[in-house]
Formats: structure tokens, C-alpha cells, sequence
């Protein structure tokens, strides 16, 4: 394959079933790279002390969707090397154990696509318009991201 033929692409996608880590991580294997980095973060069963039943997440999709191809221009731009990028996060709800997101980025090196797939992870948190709701046994609770720029703006 010559290298013109396997062009950088990011793949973000928001949907409301189950998110395969197999898929996600297909998705940004390359014959130039030798490393694909993954996190995937998944629903726990406890918080603070109390017991988590599920998460359920919801999003202003199409703003979702620009603000996570801005992080992919931004990985670009700070990892010139990053040849793949894959943003899957999960809307509704999501049982204990499942993921509510799986990021996967590929590059020449480790170093290169570890970092990269931090700062999606961390930047997502911080700037993206999905909101979590947290469901305990006898209650619920809507939760903010620390990272979150906005919640921070009116404190």
C-alpha cells in the first residue's frame, strides 16, 4: 500500500448501542504505524460510597461532533505523527462494566499516540456538550466534569 493511499482519518461517532473495542481499535490500525493506544472508560457500580445502577448520557450531538473533530485537528497539530484518530462515546444508558467512551489513536511510535489519547480523553471532558446522569438505588444525580470549562466559569 503506498503511504498516499492510508490518508490520516478521525472517525467519531455517537450512538446509543453498545461500543466495541474491537471496532474502534480496527478502525485506526495503519501498516505505518506500530502503536494504537486505547482508553476506554466504563461505567463503575459505586461513587462516593453509594451504589451506581447505571449511567445514562445525553449530548447536543451536532455541537458534540464539532467540538471532538476540533480535539482531532488539535492532536494533529500537536502530534504531527498521529496518523489515526477514533472518538466512539456512548449515549443513554449504559450498564455497569460497558464503555460510555473508547478513543483510539495510531502512530509511527507509543510515545506519540499515548499522549495523544490522554489529551482526547481529557480535552473531551473538558469541552464537549455530553452530560451524565448518574443513577443510584433511591436517587439520581447529574454530573459535571471538574475538567468541564463552563462549570468552572460561574464558581
Amino acid at each position: 500500500m503506498d503511504e498516499s493511499e492510508d490518508v490520516p482519518k478521525d472517525f467519531i461517532k455517537l450512538k446509543s448501542e453498545k461500543l466495541s473495542v474491537e471496532e474502534v481499535s480496527e478502525l485506526v490500525v495503519s501498516p505505518y504505524c506500530g502503536a494504537v493506544s486505547l482508553f476506554i472508560g466504563t461505567t463503575r457500580n459505586n461513587f462516593e460510597g453509594k451504589k451506581v445502577i447505571h449511567l445514562e448520557y445525553e449530548a447536543y450531538t451536532s455541537m458534540a461532533e464539532t467540538e471532538i473533530k476540533k480535539i482531532c485537528r488539535d492532536v494533529r497539530q500537536k502530534w504531527p505523527s498521529v496518523k489515526h484518530v477514533a472518538v466512539h462515546h456512548r449515549l443513554g444508558l449504559v450498564p455497569i462494566t460497558e464503555a460510555s467512551v473508547i478513543i483510539a489513536v495510531s502512530s509511527p511510535h507509543r510515545a506519540e499516540s499515548l499522549e495523544a489519547v490522554r489529551y482526547c480523553i481529557n480535552t473531551l471532558k473538558a469541552s464537549v456538550p455530553i452530560w451524565k446522569k448518574e443513577i443510584y438505588e433511591d436517587e439520581y444525580s447529574w454530573k459535571e466534569n471538574k475538567e468541564c470549562f463552563w462549570a468552572n466559569s460561574e464558581k
